[in-house]
């Protein structure tokens, strides 16, 4: 006998984007990932007209309507920060131990926004912030290989030898190595107590690359030299990203994507 033909989902068209409910939320900027795995947990959003638990709840954004605590969720204006991260300050949305977050530098009424990757507590400068994800995904990708420039101090001389470890990067799995484009030293002096201090000026090349890589390089040489700090240059400490340096960072990006 033969089997009449399986009725075509109206939502079964590939061309349609489709996520979960969690990430949908995320997507739509209306808060992060975590947080809407919260909500949905909670009963508090709702699938076209249906209470959904599960964050993994596969979601249509072109045709599905989602609501949290009966208000229509659309998609946010696209917003596109860059913050100069003080130091003391972690990047993250929330802390455990009541520690500042680079949230607490941001005007409140805001929307959501979430990093662009991430600065470590001991680490000040240049930090981008948004609520699109297209974009961020964009800028994280390995195949733009953005350029990255930190300003380390440590407490020893920059040699020669130091310089060369930060270029080779420290052993990592199956061998790879992160090391950064260009290493040079900016300055050096001595501190109150008489001991030598330098700083040196590390490119990265790689976006996934952080000043937590510069400080397992450092970490394998004598007298404590792990990094200090790390600095990426911003000259005020948040406001919009101009249509010029958006307009810069896309090209760069188109650049490196087509190489």
């Amino acid at each position: 006998m033969k089997r009449p033909p399986r009725r075509r989902h109206p939502h079964s068209d590939s061309n349609v984007p489709h996520v979960g409910l969690a990430r949908a939320l995320s997507k739509l900027g209306y808060c992060s990932r975590a947080r809407a795995f919260d909500l949905i947990r909670s009963a508090r959003v709702r699938l076209n007209g249906s209470i959904r638990r599960n964050p993994e709840t596969p979601v249509h954004l072109n045709e599905d309507r989602i609501e949290v605590d009966g208000r229509l969720v659309v998609e946010a204006s696209k917003t596109h920060l860059m913050l100069n991260k003080p130091r003391g300050v972690i990047t993250t949305a929330s802390d455990e131990k009541g520690r500042d977050t680079v949230y607490s530098c941001l005007r409140p009424d805001l929307p959501w926004m979430a990093p662009v990757g991430r600065l470590d507590k001991a680490s000040e400068g240049l930090l981008l912030l948004t609520n699109d994800t297209v974009w961020s995904a964009r800028v994280l990708a390995p195949e733009t290989h953005l350029d990255k420039t930190y300003h380390v101090q440590i407490s020893r001389i920059a040699d020669a030898e130091l310089l060369n470890s930060l270029l080779k990067g420290p052993p990592g799995r199956e061998g790879e190595t992160r090391g950064v484009k260009r290493a040079s030293l900016l300055r050096c002096g001595e501190r109150n107590s008489g001991s030598k201090s330098s700083s040196t000026k590390a490119r990265i090349a790689r976006s996934a690359a952080s000043s937590i890589h510069l400080n397992r390089s450092l970490a394998p040489h004598p007298r404590g030299n792990r990094a200090a700090c790390a600095r990426r240059s911003s000259q005020r400490r948040v406001r919009p990203l101009t249509a010029s340096e958006r307009f810069s960072l896309d090209s760069a990006m188109r650049a490196l994507e087509d190489c």
